[in-house]
């Protein structure tokens, strides 16, 4: 009797090859403590442990953690203490390590232009710095209809993804616009840019139903420009049911992982494919099986933000901080 088994996933190094991506860091929440800020790590990007024997890394943070690198090298990342909060908290850290209160940005959502039923909403607000334009742009999502007992979803399909520019996170240009042009509800937007092409990773949030089978599944639209036009999303790369994409170059740099949180904190799936316009196949994971299972998150994490990190980061933080061995 034969048993099966799949071939490992592409993207790592050879033992004595030096890795272009060295290390990685998963800022997250947990399911018990929704909203605060923890620390895993990897060095292959597939296999996770945790730092700060599951404790916080920051008692001030609330969010959906995201990250970006400005080009000062410091780090920033944005929250909220509750998506109905008015302001949007930025902080800022030379080493991932100690942050410090770096701004508060306040938007004027009914002055979005043509959104002015906007309700006083800010979902997940991220961060993405554009080397090409020399500044930040913030995203984030913001509904116009109250659910109601007989449609709670309307609530959901009426989010829209709406951003600011800013040079230094300290002022921002102008009232909050819309992202995309297109008339059905996305949440937890990343961008990313590779070579001359933007993507915008996202959360379709309409309800699946056989009319909309693409809802509540992770996808892809692409724009030659920062502020788009932005295609039509793409086929969904993730099952129905996942949200919170995170995006990681592999150690060799060629291959492309992105990871998506099954909710309400069932597991993280990994879909894998060598450029962003796919085609993309999904990783096996939480199987229990250690001969089956192709990456491994702790259990329990919540959705975050991923980055690489350099190997001397990562060092830090494990001095810093301490590590678990997650595997099993």
């Amino acid at each position: 009797m034969c048993n099966a088994q799949q071939p490992d996933p592409p993207g790592q190094v050879a033992e004595g090859e030096k890795p272009e991506n060295e290390a990685y860091l998963f800022a997250h929440m947990t399911h018990e403590d929704y909203g605060r800020l923890y620390y895993t790590v990897s060095l292959d990007g597939l296999h996770w442990n945790t730092l700060n024997r599951g404790k916080k890394v920051f008692e001030d943070y609330h969010g959906h953690p995201d990250i970006a690198k400005g080009p000062d090298n410091r780090y920033y990342i944005a929250g909220n203490t509750s998506d109905a909060s008015p302001d949007i908290n930025i902080w800022v850290s030379e080493d991932l390590i100690s942050w410090k209160k770096h701004s508060v940005y306040t938007p004027d959502l009914k002055s979005t232009p043509d959104y002015d039923e906007a309700l006083q909403r800010i979902g997940a607000p991220k961060l993405f710095y554009d080397e090409a334009s020399n500044q930040f742009i913030m995203t984030w999502h913001t509904p116009h209809k109250e659910g109601t007992e007989e449609d709670p979803e309307r609530y959901w399909a009426s989010q829209r993804t709406l951003y600011v520019l800013s040079k230094d996170l300290i002022s921002f240009e102008g009232p909050p616009k819309k992202l995309f042009n297109w008339e059905f509800g996305t949440i937890d937007v990343i961008i990313r840019k590779v070579e001359d092409t933007y993507y915008a990773i996202l959360k379709d949030e309409t309800y699946p139903t056989l009319y909309w089978p693409t809802g509540k599944t992770i996808r892809i639209a692409r724009s030659d420009a920062l502020l788009g036009p932005y295609s039509l999303p793409q086929d969904p790369i993730s099952p129905n049911f996942r949200e919170a994409p995170a995006l990681i170059p592999s150690p060799d740099g060629k291959i492309w992982y992105l990871y998506y949180e099954q909710y309400p904190g069932v597991s993280y799936g990994l879909s894998i494919a060598d450029n962003l316009n796919g085609p993309w196949y999904q990783a096996s994971g939480y199987t229990f099986f250690s001969d089956w299972d192709k990456y491994s998150l702790p259990a329990k994490v919540r959705h975050g933000c991923m980055l690489p990190i350099s190997k001397k980061e990562y060092d830090t933080l494990v001095q810093k901080f301490g590590i678990e061995n997650n595997e099993k």
